[in-house]
């Protein structure tokens, strides 16, 4: 479903939006306790912020796991120059041999590129070209004291969704799940991705720090409520998958949001039912579920028809009670919303708004 410039609401100053003097005082009262646990050493390593994108900043894309070609970038090339940014194409996406399969290239050099895009001081940010399968190899590989130390934007989603959340885990450095250099930036896409990561430096502080509301009216309330928490999440495959490993997700205090396309629906049931016994829906606060593929279709599925995946979301999400959004374009769609791993959100899901409450890069 497309959606215009009325339907994304940008960046808006305050939280007039978000209700009654209660909930001023709840989204205050998480804010303030975040800030105090990093004030009183409560987490391994503060959480810091990457530097914003701007007109002239240099952008890397490189293929951290499946292989692409430049002719698929053309859109997001387009867009980075009309930026007036530079763009540098690494050798993961330029030079790939079929050997390589499945991958863009051999973990080791899918990861050396990675950190040298990280190392450059050249580099402004790195946007992986494409998902595919391969990034879960590359994570051991890669130093997380230097990604920290770079503090760069890291963008990408579906199988980047491992990667994103590694580097927030293990650097403590807010990454994005967003859009991927083979999809096309235009629209919602383009400009929830210039709303997030770029800044500009003839503008006044006060300007380049308003506050991101995002409002998408197409979306179901499948719980209502108001919450707050961090933002953690992407593709469910991907989440599950990093389970029981050194980069499994902390969804503890979260807004949890979940992305999947062309999955069976006993599929999805089972990977839901995964998190849910590794406890990560207990844990957070709050869900966000992206747009899933045949919602309500019926399949065939011995000796009968399957649920659809609205029946098994009504039967393991809508049963926690907690606010919940569905359909919100977070990936494998026409349109994507670049979300911020880690940065404090609210979430009305009653008026179907997602708040940042605090800024996903430095200025």
């Amino acid at each position: 479903m497309s959606i215009d410039r009325r339907n994304f609401i940008g960046t808006v100053a305050g939280l007039a939006m978000l209700g009654s003097r209660s909930v001023h005082s709840q989204i205050d009262k998480t804010v303030h306790q975040s800030l105090l646990n990093i004030a009183e050493g409560n987490y391994a390593e503060p959480i810091i912020l990457p530097r914003a994108i701007y007109p002239g900043s240099t952008i890397a894309i490189t293929a951290p796991a499946s292989a692409t070609s430049p002719g698929e970038l053309s859109s997001c090339i387009n867009y980075l120059k009309k930026n007036k940014c530079k763009v540098i194409i690494g050798d993961t996406v330029t030079k790939w041999k079929t050997s390589s399969r499945y991958f863009s290239a051999d973990d080791e050099d899918r990861a050396n590129e990675f950190m040298e895009f990280i190392r450059s001081d050249d580099i402004d940010a790195v946007i992986c070209a494409r998902g595919g399968y391969g990034v879960m190899r590359i994570l051991p590989l890669l130093d997380y004291g230097i990604i920290r130390d770079k503090a760069k934007p890291v963008i990408g989603f579906s199988d980047i969704t491992a990667l994103v959340n590694a580097i927030f885990l293990k650097s403590r450095i807010v990454s994005f799940h967003g859009p991927v250099g083979v999809v096309n930036f235009s629209g919602l896409t383009s400009q929830s991705f210039n709303e997030t990561l770029f800044r500009d430096k003839t503008k006044s502080r006060e300007h380049n720090s308003k506050n991101i509301e995002i409002s998408y009216p197409g979306a179901a309330v499948i719980n209502p409520g108001i919450v707050t928490g961090k933002l953690i999440g992407g593709n469910l495959s991907m989440l599950t998958a990093t389970l029981g490993t050194p980069y499994e997700i902390d969804t503890k205090d979260s807004i949890l949001f979940i992305e999947e396309v062309f999955e069976e629906p006993y599929k999805i049931d089972r990977m839901l039912t995964q998190l849910m016994l590794a406890g990560k829906f207990t844990e957070c606060k709050g869900i966000i579920l992206g747009k899933f593929k045949n919602l309500d279709l019926k399949k065939n599925f011995f000796p009968g028809y399957q649920f659809t995946i609205r029946q098994i979301l009504d039967q393991l999400v809508k049963t926690l009670n907690k606010p919940t959004l569905l359909g919100i374009p977070l990936g494998h769609g026409d349109e994507i919303i670049t979300m911020p791993i880690g940065i404090y959100a609210a979430l009305d899901a009653t008026k179907k708004i997602i708040k940042l409450l605090e800024q996903p890069v430095t200025i």
